[in-house]
């Protein structure tokens, strides 16, 4: 439930409007003059409901409510709230979970904040983006080695169900060095939270603030929910910090958006996507980057693909907004490799200006060693092939348990960059 002690009678406009007609997830209202973007608050003998402006006609405004309709009635008085839709910021968040509204979710009581920020601003001004040129340490050996993250990167995690994004964002928040680790977990089921948290984080939250939308939610909670989770990473961003933002899922965010734009009159697209849902995901991922002066959100976003089809338009749109793709693939886990990330389908854009030439080169020498692995397996496995035929292929099919060892890694482990470099160069000497 949104708290609505927090929103103050005098935040509220004088003039107020009225409930004309309630659709499912459409709400009618006349008499008020907004804008696409405002929040409103519906006053009903029942209840009281935030709603946010999101279609505006010449003579009345339609609304879509962060809860639900039921409990509204036609009549009933709409007031514009003045300040915009704000959410608390500050160090009194960390080792919370709350709602996208700052309510805590954790049962530990208040959070007495003492800044307050709008979820709605404008990404870094272009021009003002810091270089990405210093090293993301993530602690896991195949990102580390051989997909290097840039402070400030924004990275897709594409995954089908069931592969390991979880575990993998465990391994990640629990292996970076980041000072402030910001988690949004959009459209998740309601038993998924704490089994992340005490699962996959081993229940230390003592860096880290989640923002849970579950998938209960109304549409408008896990859009914002979102949008709230970056601009507590903002925040911290702004103070000179070194963020790590996670959000699980952008799949189900895009859905969210869809539902909205669809009882909005637009019309679908691909798999039912109106536009509005490919134009989202930039506003939402061009927020995280490094900026000059100030500090970094270091992003990465987990795609949920169906049927492990990369050519889904979500995952599309997404690849081509982001700095980078770590691709987990199902047939990896078959040969018993966790994470099972597909160091042939992913890629890092910002790598090579990261790493020294000697990173750079044995890096590229373990790609090739192993894509040849890849090209020749059924080839290996048929006892076809004869030693000697293919130099390079000799030197792979050598290396092979040294590779797949590299790949493999415990949920619980973290490997240094350090070690990890002296890893890798060792398998391609």
């Amino acid at each position: 439930m949104i708290d609505l002690l927090k929103i103050k009678k005098s935040s509220l406009s004088p003039l107020f409007g009225r409930v004309k007609e309630i659709q499912s997830f459409m709400i009618e209202v006349e008499g008020l003059k907004t804008s696409v973007g405002d929040v409103v608050e519906i006053v009903s003998k029942d209840k009281n409901e935030l709603a946010m402006v999101t279609k505006v006609t010449k003579d009345s405004c339609f609304v879509s409510p962060f809860g639900f309709v039921e409990g509204i009635k036609t009549g009933d008085k709409v007031y514009l709230k003045n300040e915009g839709l704000q959410i608390p910021v500050g160090e009194e968040l960390l080792g919370r979970v709350i709602d996208p509204f700052g309510n805590p979710k954790d049962g530990l009581g208040e959070i007495r904040a003492k800044e307050y920020a709008s979820i709605i601003k404008d990404p870094i001004d272009p021009m003002k983006r810091g270089l990405i040129n210093e090293i993301f340490e993530v602690g896991i050996k195949s990102i580390d080695g051989l997909l290097t993250t840039g402070k400030g990167q924004k990275v897709g995690i594409f995954a089908g169900s069931g592969v390991g994004k979880s575990t993998l964002m465990g391994m990640l928040v629990r292996g970076s060095k980041s000072p402030v680790k910001v988690i949004a977990l959009i459209g998740e089921r309601g038993r998924e939270i704490p089994e992340f948290i005490h699962k996959n984080l081993k229940g230390d939250l003592s860096d880290t603030i989640i923002v849970a939308a579950t998938s209960d939610d109304s549409p408008l909670m896990k859009k914002y929910g979102a949008f709230s989770a970056i601009t507590i990473a903002e925040y911290f961003k702004d103070q000179g910090k070194d963020v790590l933002f996670m959000m699980d899922s952008v799949t189900r965010f895009a859905m969210a958006q869809r539902e909205i734009g669809l009882a909005l009159g637009e019309p679908p697209t691909s798999k039912g996507y109106p536009p509005s849902s490919l134009t989202i995901l930039a506003q939402l991922m061009e927020r995280a980057g490094k900026e000059e002066g100030k500090g970094s959100i270091t992003a990465f976003f987990t795609v949920l693909v169906e049927g492990d089809d990369l050519s889904d338009p979500i995952a599309d749109q997404a690849r081509s907004i982001l700095d980078g793709h770590i691709v987990l693939d199902r047939a990896l886990t078959d040969y018993g490799i966790y994470p099972p990330v597909n160091i042939l389908k992913s890629a890092s854009r910002v790598m090579n200006d990261i790493v020294s030439k000697e990173h750079k080169e044995a890096a590229f020498t373990f790609r090739k060693l192993y894509s040849l692995l890849k090209e020749n397996e059924l080839v290996i496995r048929l006892g076809t092939y004869k030693k000697g035929m293919d130099p390079e292929l000799d030197k792979a099919i050598e290396k092979k348990e040294f590779m797949e060892n590299f790949l493999k890694q415990k949920e619980e482990e973290r490997v240094p960059f350090e070690k990890t470099l002296e890893l890798l160069k060792e398998i391609v000497l």
